[in-house]
């Protein structure tokens, strides 16, 4: 029995590392060891092959190539040398400093961001997430179109690979004027988009249930957990970016009612900001969620550091004071679980789990539902027979502490989230007597 193989685009990776003294560790320079990990993996889930690795090191960008031009002779030879059909270089660059590097190369030259886009083209299933990723390619490629046209022709047809999917499928216009047409255009879409979601929001609100999200660095588990909690099989992958468009199930807890549960794109340190703009509507579900989970991967050897961008994602969307929960997840695969269990001490609102084996989960779910009582109100109401729906909501969305029943109505004792108080206030009594 045979198999077919597809191949895969050869690439070399150019790490440009800085030494500034903060950044060093015992003599290593730790954060660009991570960030060069991370363009591995980037380049791997992209579909690509690493037939080389270089590293170049600068005080400051050099405005012609980002590297200086020993450095750039240097990456043209390995490119030769290798047969790579790609570049990619692990910054973003400006459209003069990519075309120069191509020039010297010979060949195509993919920055951090093209590498991020070309995986969302990968991922995106929705029409909303793929209006989301043509839009974000454009808006990237509008100014890169000047003196590029043997380039742009390369991109719009011949061999496929990395950076070429998307808008250069189909030969996408190279021209400004039909390209800024084309954003024109997209934008409205994503606006209808935008308004059907806003009526499916309306319908969840509807429920008056509240709203958790799923946020944490891209390949965290937030899938995982994510049917782990609701009982549902979202497709998961340990590759960058497996979840790109957004999912919310109803989740039932004990004790404390129920729960709108969206899982959300991944975040990445230094996410660059075009393209949380371009995701603006379908990071709305963490916008309006009233808790935030914060899965973080504590296996991963630079989780401190993959925590702390997420608050910056989230700081960049103007989200800074919605509570969240934090949680630790693939406990099963450390080793040493002392530093974890002490980290879990001391953050606020936190515990560790393993969403794989499901070890860990009622302790997630006891956290949650503390949390989430934390915004609950106290009143004593008089419910009137008639409207025993309202009880129904004290008990789906709160917690009714006590009830008895009178000719008047139940007397009850309920704690409830605001929305729901105040639907409350005109049965509010004195009292039990």
């Amino acid at each position: 029995m045979s198999h077919q193989v597809e191949d895969r685009e050869k690439a070399v990776l150019l790490i440009v590392e800085t030494r500034a003294g903060a950044e060093l560790d015992s003599g290593e320079n730790v954060p660009s060891e991570a960030n060069a990990e991370e363009l591995r993996m980037l380049a791997d889930s992209a579909g690509v092959e690493l037939v080389d690795e270089m590293r170049a090191q600068r005080r400051s960008p050099d405005p012609r190539y980002h590297v200086g031009r020993g450095s750039a002779d240097e990456l043209a030879v390995r490119v030769d040398d290798s047969g790579a059909d790609v570049v990619i270089v692990g910054r973003d660059l400006t459209p003069s400093q990519q075309r120069n590097l191509e020039d010297v190369c010979g060949t195509r030259v993919v920055d951090r961001s093209q590498l991020i886009l070309d995986i969302f083209a990968r991922r995106a299933r929705t029409s909303e997430g793929k209006i989301q990723v043509e839009l974000a390619q454009l808006q990237y490629l509008l100014p890169r179109l000047t003196g590029r046209g043997i380039e742009m022709s390369r991109i719009g047809g011949g061999k496929s690979g990395v950076a070429t999917r998307g808008p250069g499928e189909t030969k996408l216009e190279t021209d400004r004027r039909r390209v800024r047409s084309r954003i024109s255009v997209l934008k409205k879409e994503l606006e209808e988009v935008v308004k059907h979601r806003t009526v499916q929001k309306r319908l969840r609100e509807r429920l008056n249930l509240p709203r958790a999200a799923l946020v944490g660095y891209t390949s965290a588990g937030k899938s995982t957990l994510m049917n782990l909690l609701s009982g549902s099989e979202l497709e998961t992958d340990a590759r960058l970016f497996a979840t790109l468009d957004p999912t919310t199930r109803k989740v039932d807890m004990p004790d404390c009612g129920s729960m709108m549960l969206s899982d959300t794109v991944g975040f990445l340190h230094s996410l660059p900001h075009h393209l949380i703009a371009a995701f603006r509507a379908t990071l709305e579900e963490v916008t309006d969620a009233d808790l935030l989970i914060h899965v973080v991967d504590a296996s991963h050897p630079y989780m401190r550091r993959q925590m702390e961008a997420v608050p910056e994602v989230l700081s960049g969307l103007g989200i800074t004071d919605t509570p969240t929960i934090t949680v630790f997840n693939k406990i099963d695969l450390v080793k040493d679980q002392y530093e974890v269990r002490r980290t879990v001490a001391e953050t606020q609102d936190s515990c560790y789990i393993s969403a794989l084996t499901g070890d860990g989960l009622k302790q997630l779910i006891d956290v949650i539902c503390r949390v989430l009582r934390r915004t609950l109100s106290r009143i004593e109401v008089v419910i009137p027979y008639s409207r025993q729906d309202l009880l129904a909501l004290c008990h789906e969305k709160g917690r009714v502490l006590n009830t008895e029943f009178r000719p008047e109505g139940t007397h009850a004792t309920v704690e409830a989230p605001p929305d729901v108080i105040s639907r409350l206030r005109e049965f509010e009594s004195g009292g039990l007597d």
